[in-house]
């Protein structure tokens, strides 16, 4: 071999050992920058009608404070992005936490913030359109 070619053969593979790396290196980068999903709640929904309207709210809670017995218009998962909270909903009562979902079912109930700061939630409210 020439040293002409004996310095292009080291070039290519040099090149071909470069991109190689790089592309390693890409598709390990993607591997770890996946989104993660976890499955927070699900819930089979019967409502009264073909269609509803999706209402999403955010409400934020006081420290200490308690709404009183009160329905909504549709039932609808809620989350809780901080805080804690204790529901009581068709004489159950349970509490959540920031990154927990709950599903209220459209029955009387009470929020209480009970944790020592405020809480907020975010709802999906299914309003049957009737």
């Amino acid at each position: 071999m020439t040293p002409v070619r004996i310095r292009s053969f080291f070039y290519s593979t040099a090149a071909i050992f470069l991109l190689s790396s790089f592309y390693s290196l890409a598709i390990a980068a993607q591997d770890r920058e996946k989104p993660s999903l976890a499955s927070l709640l699900e819930e089979t929904v019967t409502l009264p009608s073909q269609e509803a309207t999706i209402m999403v709210h955010r409400t934020q809670f006081p420290v200490g404070f308690k709404t009183p017995e009160h329905t909504h218009k549709g039932p609808g998962p809620r989350y809780v992005i901080k805080g804690k909270v204790k529901i009581t909903e068709g004489g159950e009562t349970h509490t959540y936490q920031a990154g927990q979902a709950f599903w209220e079912s459209g029955l009387p109930m009470t929020l209480e913030n009970i944790g020592s700061g405020e809480a907020e939630v975010v709802g999906f409210e299914l309003i049957p359109i009737e």
